[in-house]
């Protein structure tokens, strides 16, 4: 019979690094030279997306990622104020020993969130996988290049 009583843990959405003043200004040398090469070539518009595009990006890497609260319970896996029921995952990963802090992989149905990554930094990751592997199917996973990637920006 599983176990009913949910394990609830707050992390941060992503590991903040602090970026220096020379990162921004090598985005925005790299923004504007992609922005006038685009327009000289006639695309105005695209080289206003890069500029908007930058702009974001160095406003979201300055900023800390919020405090997230994570719970595992008998409806599913809560993300926030977000709800991902099992009839909706697919399987999951407790990826603990090639990632520090260790990390929770979930493949899910859902179009817009197919993949979760969710910290396990301050979660005992044998109890979240002994929890899971009650309710749902563990399958091999890795944790996706998107994400790598924006973490290497800080998002």
């Amino acid at each position: 019979m599983p176990s009913s009583a949910p394990i609830r843990w707050r992390a941060y959405e992503h590991e903040h690094i602090e970026r220096g003043s020379d990162w921004y200004w090598a985005l925005g040398i790299f923004a504007v030279a992609v922005a006038l090469i685009s327009a000289l070539l006639g695309n105005i518009l695209f080289g206003l997306l890069i500029l908007v595009a930058a702009g974001t990006l160095a406003a979201l890497a300055s900023s800390p990622p919020p405090l997230v609260e994570f719970e595992l319970s008998d409806r599913g896996i809560k993300v926030g104020e977000t709800m991902h029921r099992y009839e909706e995952i697919i399987s999951f990963w407790v990826e603990d020993h090639d990632a520090n802090p260790p990390i929770l992989l979930v493949d899910t149905i859902k179009w817009l969130s197919p993949n979760l990554v969710i910290p396990l930094d301050g979660a005992d990751p044998k109890l979240v996988r002994a929890y899971l592997t009650e309710r749902t199917e563990e399958t091999p996973m890795k944790e996706p290049v998107w994400h790598k990637i924006l973490e290497f920006f800080g998002l």
